[in-house]
């Protein structure tokens, strides 16, 4: 992905205007930071169809709308989601405009201190945090975050360890011949056994799977599993910092996992690398 032309500032008098409509409302929202030191204006795309632009330092710069100094509240999930989608949105915008960016948390805002301006304090927390800021700018340039997602299904998974299991194929044989009683306890073992294989084939899947994603990606973040269906489980999901270029390879790695009987892949992105960005 090619960075966009920025638009460069014309005159003082917009910084001047922008500074002013800034210090009247009191804050700064700021959606990210990237790499290009030009000023820009990306148009009213921001939360509330707000006025965004950049506010440079050297050759980065802080994407951002003039808000009020109060954080972002609704009591209506929708209007929460409809803010943090427009968040996403203009960090897209500044991605594919820049090229690299490092994304900040929704509802990030500077606010006015005493008698100075926000702007001051932006311009300030970009000259003290500007090496820091180069740094990981260099770390996530030319790559992006990908979603990985693996899934089993359970009932497939359980018939192929019963069939290959020696504990389990002689506990089965043992309740062919004994009595009803002893039958019952003998379930109970066989039952036992199934979800002990069952854990140990699922770590050993994951830490297969890992090995050979980490082959293909700079760096990996475990991300927490989530129930999907009865008959269907996550065991893996991945937050995956990769070379752009190189997403192809880690694709086809991902669809010899696919192919596994009984597993399923989820594959997401290219995004901004949010996952990435702290340090």
């Amino acid at each position: 992905m090619q960075p966009g032309k920025a638009v460069e500032a014309s005159a003082p008098i917009e910084d001047a205007a922008e500074d002013a409509a800034a210090d009247r409302q009191g804050g700064l929202y700021v959606y990210c930071i990237v790499d290009g030191g030009q000023k820009a204006k990306l148009g009213p795309v921001g939360i509330d169809g707000r006025e965004v632009y950049s506010m440079p330092y050297r050759d980065v710069c802080a994407v951002v709308h003039n808000c009020p100094p109060e954080p972002y509240q609704s009591s209506d999930p929708q209007v929460v989601e409809g803010w943090v989608m427009a968040h996403q949105r203009v960090v897209d915008a500044a991605w594919e405009r820049w090229g690299t960016v490092l994304p900040l948390a929704f509802d990030t805002i500077v606010r006015r201190r005493g008698e100075g301006e926000p702007q001051e304090d932006i311009r300030k927390w970009l000259a003290e945090e500007y090496e820091s800021l180069r740094r990981r700018i260099e770390t996530v340039r030319g790559k992006a975050e990908y979603g990985v997602q693996v899934f089993w299904e359970p009932q497939v998974v359980a018939r192929d360890i019963a069939a290959n299991s020696e504990e389990i194929r002689r506990l089965e044989e043992e309740t062919r011949s004994k009595p009803r009683g002893t039958v019952y306890l003998l379930r109970q073992k066989v039952e036992s056994a199934l979800r002990r294989e069952m854990e140990t084939r699922a770590s050993a899947c994951f830490r297969d799977f890992y090995e050979r994603i980490k082959q293909h990606v700079c760096d990996i973040r475990l991300e927490r599993t989530r129930k999907v269906a009865e008959d269907r489980q996550m065991i893996m999901n991945l937050s995956c910092l990769a070379y752009r270029e190189r997403s192809a390879e880690l694709g086809k790695e991902l669809e010899g996992i696919d192919r596994m009987d009984g597993f399923s892949v989820r594959f997401t992105g290219p995004w901004p690398p949010y996952s990435f960005v702290s340090g």
